[in-house]
């Protein structure tokens, strides 16, 4: 039987190729997203678009259904807007959310932190409080990598204290997983966070390094290397992400009968709550990134080496057995692949 699912973020990066996901798997699926000038709408609207969804009808508010998808519904709306948001689950009677909107980027939050609290605190607020009066069976949400902040022991482990972020953009997502174990608590919610590691690969975001490095070096520009390129990050292709979101969506979290208050696992609780890393399980340096895909494009880059920027954590690896264990989730594209696929999108998308 198909289930009617919500998912926020649609013209986002992670958000249009999930939405691909479960509709190709038969769900039906309501798409949302405010579309804003974090980055340039084309590429929002360009994702949209391969859904069958077109920039000209797309007014606030209106829904609009898909050219493609016959399950597919599309709709402009910030989660901050509580009116309407009450009013779309009151007519629509999701049986899950998966919440895949929000305000990215360390860097950004240092010169715009209002936008922060706007989408990934008040945004995140109105999913819950819509999630528990409207009887949702499961809420599945974004978290990151990023909370892991001052932390050093790797690979970073969900089982792991997270009391020092060290960016705005980090501690909105540490924020996250705290308001939905209250009300996993409070209302018996099933709730599930995931903290993506540093997802890559067709129609991702013009303001992550495989797009920076890949735009500069066929512009015949220099590209700017953090931390003398030792900066270290688990690149994980969106495919891999895609698999384990939808695996996750399907396993609802009972909670944990062997949880104990004087000896609290962060990962899990008594409640139906859970979180998880999501991530290629291994790590790479900037440096190696920027091989790859100069051996992908068949140029050298010109690099200027910079310090490490404030905010950016020096190293992320993801410890996955949880759910590997819970979901038989295994990531499976390769750097080297997955930059090829990522570039051959580029080449099309762009014109090269």
């Amino acid at each position: 039987m198909s289930r009617k699912i919500l998912i926020t973020g649609t013209a986002g990066f992670v958000g249009y190729h999930f939405a691909e996901k479960v509709l190709l798997n038969g769900d039906e699926v309501i798409g949302l997203d405010n579309i804003n000038n974090y980055y340039a709408a084309k590429l929002k609207l360009g994702r949209l678009k391969e859904s069958g969804i077109y920039s000209e009808e797309i007014k606030y508010g209106k829904i609009i259904k898909s050219n493609k998808h016959d399950n597919y519904t599309f709709i402009k709306l910030g989660l901050e807007d509580k009116e309407s948001i009450f009013k779309l689950f009151q007519k629509n009677k999701f049986d899950m959310v998966c919440n895949l909107a929000a305000q990215p980027g360390v860097r950004y939050s240092l010169e715009n932190p209002y936008s922060y609290i706007n989408s990934n605190i008040v945004g995140f607020m109105t999913i819950l409080e819509a999630c528990r009066h409207f009887d949702i069976k499961h809420l599945v949400y974004a978290s990151s990598s990023s909370v892991y902040g001052l932390n050093q022991t790797l690979p970073f482990s969900t089982h792991q204290n997270i009391d020092h972020p060290i960016s705005l953009y980090a501690a909105t997502k540490k924020s996250n997983e705290l308001m939905a174990h209250s009300y996993s608590h409070l209302y018996n919610l099933p709730v599930t966070g995931l903290r993506f590691f540093t997802v890559y690969g067709p129609w991702g975001r013009p303001d992550m390094a495989p797009m920076l490095f890949t735009k500069s070096i066929l512009e015949g520009k220099p590209i700017n290397v953090f931390n003398q390129g030792e900066m270290k990050r688990d690149f994980t292709y969106i495919d891999d992400i895609t698999s384990g979101l939808l695996r996750t969506l399907n396993r609802i979290p009972e909670g944990n009968p062997k949880w104990d208050g004087k000896n609290p696992d962060p990962s899990s609780s008594p409640s139906p709550y859970k979180i998880y890393n999501i991530g290629n399980n291994a790590s790479c340096t900037l440096i190696e990134l920027i091989q790859t895909i100069e051996q992908e494009l068949g140029i050298k880059a010109e690099k200027i080496m910079m310090p490490t920027q404030p905010g950016d954590l020096i190293e992320t690896r993801a410890d996955i057995t949880d759910l590997i264990n819970d979901t038989d989730y295994t990531p499976e594209t390769s750097l080297k692949k997955g930059i090829k696929k990522f570039i051959a999108w580029y080449k099309q998308f762009y014109k090269v």
